[in-house]
């Protein structure tokens, strides 16, 4: 089992920017690629990114890129995703994600074999 736990979110101002924190216990960390998602209310979870277990490689949605970057630190088993320029439109609650295996699918939730509880940003305007 890998028990993730988000923490940093919070309001923010448009344009503004954030850093949410994913650790993770219980299993080896950098065994897995770590991705991030969001959901908006009602809307379904979709990913944001995904970082692979070296930290070498990022994948990124279009709505972010540019905009977010996605780091690890395997020493501290944490996972981190920044996010700059923030906007309205990026209000969710976010969620990391961990994969034993890298995701053949990126946006697929079910290639994730552990979630965290989420975090929740909110954006003004």
């Amino acid at each position: 089992q890998v028990q993730l736990v988000e923490s940093g979110g919070g309001l923010v101002q448009a344009g503004g920017s954030l850093r949410l924190s994913c650790a993770a216990s219980g299993r080896t960390f950098s065994n897995y690629a770590m991705g991030w998602f969001r959901q908006a209310p009602g809307k379904e979870r979709e990913f944001v990114g995904v970082i692979s277990r070296s930290g070498g490689m990022g994948v990124y949605a279009d709505s972010v890129k540019g905009r977010f970057a996605i780091s690890r630190d395997n020493a501290k088993n944490t996972a981190y995703l920044q996010m700059n320029s923030l906007n309205p439109e990026d209000k969710a609650v976010y969620y990391c994600a961990a994969a034993l295996r890298w995701p053949e699918n990126f946006t697929y939730i079910r290639q994730y074999d552990y979630w965290g509880q989420g975090t929740q940003v909110t954006v003004s305007s």
